[in-house]
């Protein structure tokens, strides 16, 4: 399973965009590479002129640029599922990325535009009702940590493990990949926020960060199951709830050629 990183507050930003007709913002330039198989572990990096990913599918590019999981995308061809690639872009130092919210969702719009040329990426929207889980304050009140003004966002993800600096949508995104449903920010919280969540993996939890099955030698192996860490680390609940869920269809795609 691949990971889709999800942005709830882009939504509103590309939809602003769209009435306005406003031309999509683009990397200055950009290389696609395969990835190296001796390093799978998935990074992003956002700095105010550049943009790097590494091992990332495409499935993980569009959750990310769409803001969407991988359960709202769906019948992505296998390629775009298990085929790992490394992008490097620099953008224009006339118009370099701010911090915080806004430059996320600038570099989101520009990956948009990058999946559209180099894999001909074309796709639709529908609606769907579906089980969903609302990330909310818990009762104790949250234990996260405001990152330092003007860092810009990080993240480091991994089978049973998450840390960096990073906006509570993204967040969101992240633990939607280990509990395959939409996870909807409902806290509150604004900026970034320092976070550091290790859990144990339940069967089937983050498999795309490891094997399916539960690792007995794992340094998680006595870490807390996700939803305790979430609370006891965080501060963070996970509701159950149903709602309404854009789906993003694809209509077209191609394997891209290296550069």
């Amino acid at each position: 399973m691949r990971l889709r990183a999800l942005f709830a507050f882009a939504v509103a930003i590309f939809t602003s965009l769209n009435a306005q007709q406003a031309p999509k913002p683009v990397f200055e330039v950009a290389s696609v590479k395969p990835a190296n198989p001796a390093d799978p572990i998935f990074g992003m990096r956002i700095q105010p002129v550049r943009f790097s990913v590494t091992n990332a599918t495409v499935e993980m590019l569009i959750g990310f640029a769409y803001s969407r999981p991988n359960s709202q995308v769906p019948a992505l061809p296998k390629w775009a599922q298990m085929d790992s690639f490394t992008i490097e872009a620099v953008i224009n130092s006339a118009a370099p990325i701010p911090a915080g919210n806004a430059g996320v969702a600038q570099v989101m719009v520009m990956v948009q535009s990058l999946l559209a040329e180099r894999f001909k990426l074309s796709s639709h929207r529908e609606t769907r009702q579906l089980p969903v889980y609302e990330l909310v304050v818990g009762h104790t009140g949250r234990k996260l940590k405001q990152s330092e003004a003007g860092r810009p966002p990080t993240r480091r993800i991994e089978r049973g493990q998450l840390t960096g600096s990073m906006p509570i949508p993204l967040l969101a995104a992240s633990v939607s990949q280990w509990v395959d449903r939409p996870v909807i920010d409902k806290t509150g919280l604004r900026g970034n926020y320092d976070v550091e969540l290790t859990y144990s993996p339940e069967v089937g939890q983050g498999a795309r960060f490891g094997a399916a099955e539960p690792d007995t030698t794992s340094t998680n192996g006595n870490a807390p199951s996700l939803f305790t860490a979430l609370r006891d680390r965080l501060g963070l609940e996970l509701k159950s709830a149903q709602g309404p869920v854009e789906i993003l269809v694809i209509d077209h795609i191609e394997q891209p050629e290296s550069n």
